[in-house]
């Protein structure tokens, strides 16, 4: 009795860890929301830039990169993606080996010229293209560029993606890297945005303050900030009325 009570134990953490080892959203914060039509939609703060949005069995993969410095992520311990958006060029962006190992026989690439044209395939999308890719997903490609002197090189305008993804009603805006671009004016209804910050790339936390005062999401969460201070943006954005959230995407 005593061996098979030993036995259950075991294979009861043999299989706690084979589960645990299945569930790329171990470990790593994550957002969840409800669309109108109650989809539960869960979004996953990787690193950096690099986010995995699942609604229902649909996995997106937002810019997944595999390393970065000294972070990281196994993708091959990921499910395979139905949607990967990249939204440019820049390594902490553009990864083809991650992409390659996400890619399932029915996976669709979204992403900009350039990246297109390295990797040989992929659906294009420019600044002001929209797409309905799937009955419950509609995607914009929006503006994201530099707009300070001398920083021009690294975004120029009209080259790299944002990307609002439309879940059911539910609106979330990946900004890409960018500044506080007239554009964003124009965007509404958004509920969560990620935006970046950390110079000379993308911008400063004045921007980012702005940027958020001017799209008014309900939420917003900091991403690809790198060293920069963020802590003090909520307390900035308080009364606005928008939330702040704080992940781990340096």
């Amino acid at each position: 009795m005593k061996c098979l009570t030993l036995l259950l134990t075991f294979m009861a953490l043999l299989s706690g860890a084979q589960a645990k080892a299945l569930s790329p959203g171990s470990g790593i914060e994550t957002d969840a929301f409800t669309t109108r039509g109650g989809h539960k939609v869960y979004i996953y703060a990787i690193k950096h830039a690099s986010l995995r949005i699942v609604v229902d069995s649909i996995e997106i993969e937002v810019d997944p990169v595999g390393k970065l410095g000294d972070k990281v992520t196994d993708y091959a311990t990921y499910p395979k993606a139905d949607y990967i958006l990249v939204t440019h060029e820049h390594g902490d962006h553009f990864d083809p080996e991650a992409i390659k190992t996400l890619t399932g026989k029915h996976t669709v690439l979204v992403t900009n010229k350039r990246c297109a044209d390295q990797l040989g395939y992929g659906v294009v999308m420019k600044n002001g293209d929209s797409k309905r890719i799937s009955q419950l997903l509609r995607l914009e490609a929006v503006p994201a560029y530099n707009t300070t002197a001398g920083r021009e090189k690294f975004h120029p305008k009209g080259r790299d993606n944002g990307f609002i993804l439309s879940i059911d009603g539910l609106r979330i805006y990946v900004a890409g890297d960018t500044e506080d671009v007239p554009e964003m004016r124009v965007l509404s209804g958004i509920d969560i945005a990620f935006l970046p910050c950390n110079q000379p790339y993308t911008m400063t936390t004045e921007q980012l303050v702005h940027a958020a005062r001017m799209v008014r999401p309900k939420i917003l969460i900091p991403y690809h900030y790198g060293q920069t201070d963020v802590s003090d943006v909520p307390r900035q954005l308080r009364p606005f009325g928008i939330e702040v959230r704080i992940r781990q995407l340096q």
